[in-house]
């Protein structure tokens, strides 16, 4: 699995101009199909449907689906929908009440807040080296009451830092770039330890 533009039109220029390094090998990843349709629920209006495209490297022959960067892996909500409500709880709001603000399931919001919390110290560490190595006078966030509210301010730190460092990307939202940088894994086990996208 690899993060890429939500584009869909610039993902197909990408893997045609072999553009796309297989995050394996490093070889150059083709077109492969298309993943099922999956839909995605969003802050506000409608659900978006997505077709996630499927690639194959030409090198090591490895297949990978190509998720758009505003997605997480296996999740059916948008990774800024998600955000909000880590940086409610960071905030100190419990699930219920973010829960209510967003429109979701108790029980789905109190899921996505236990798992960000377990890895709430590695999410904090990953985000503040990304930080460190990616904004070229680097400003690190201030200290946050609690591991779930220093994380947060990590990955916000982070976006910053890319939106510095390449301006010619334009404004681009905070949880897509830490969905980005994680490889859309950012609530998957197992990461941080496996993520990806960070070089």
């Amino acid at each position: 699995m690899l993060t890429v533009n939500g584009d869909r039109d610039e993902v197909e220029r990408q893997l045609a101009g072999g553009e796309l390094a297989c995050p394996l090998c490093g070889g150059v990843l083709g077109g492969w199909g298309n993943g099922r349709l999956r839909p995605v629920r969003t802050a506000e209006g409608p659900d978006a449907e997505v077709v996630p495209r499927r690639s194959r490297c030409r090198q090591c022959k490895g297949t990978h689906v190509l998720l758009p960067a505003w997605c997480l892996l296996r999740r059916a909500d948008a990774a800024a929908v998600i955000g909000a409500a880590l940086e409610s709880a960071a905030g100190g709001d419990g699930h219920r009440k973010i829960a209510g603000q967003l429109g979701r399931a108790a029980a789905t919001v109190r899921g996505w807040l236990r798992r960000f919390a377990g890895r709430a110290e590695q999410v904090r560490v990953f985000f503040t080296v990304l930080l460190a190595r990616t904004g070229p006078d680097p400003v690190m966030p201030a200290g946050a009451a609690g591991l779930v509210a220093a994380a947060v301010s990590a990955i916000a730190g982070a976006a910053a830092a890319v939106a510095a460092r390449w301006p010619q990307l334009g404004e681009v939202p905070v949880w897509t770039a830490a969905s980005a940088a994680s490889g859309g894994l950012l609530l998957a086990p197992g990461w941080p330890g496996g993520g990806r996208n960070t070089s």
